[in-house]
């Protein structure tokens, strides 16, 4: 799963290859645009539909989908649980 750090980067980047600022959509959409900035710094905890909505306007969407374990690779055993010296 992404970070949210990782989440809003993507947002940023979504918005930025749009060419547009955060001011035309917190216009365009009535999110204010410390709000915007937040989701894009992976510091917002408000509500998903605000967040929902800004990525819609960006040209992306929300998915879930089940969580991936990865169980390590016998090489990587050893590492695992390898003694700090």
């Amino acid at each position: 799963m992404a970070t949210r750090s990782e989440i809003g980067k993507i947002i940023a980047q979504s918005r930025k290859a749009s060419g547009r600022t955060q001011k035309q959509i917190s216009t365009q959409i009535g999110i204010n645009t410390t709000t915007l900035s937040e989701i894009e710094n992976g510091r917002f905890s408000g509500s998903l539909e605000i967040l929902e909505h800004y990525i819609d306007t960006v040209g992306l969407q929300l998915e879930v989908k089940p969580k991936q374990h990865r169980l390590p690779d016998w090489d990587e055993i050893e590492t695992l649980f390898a003694e700090d010296d």
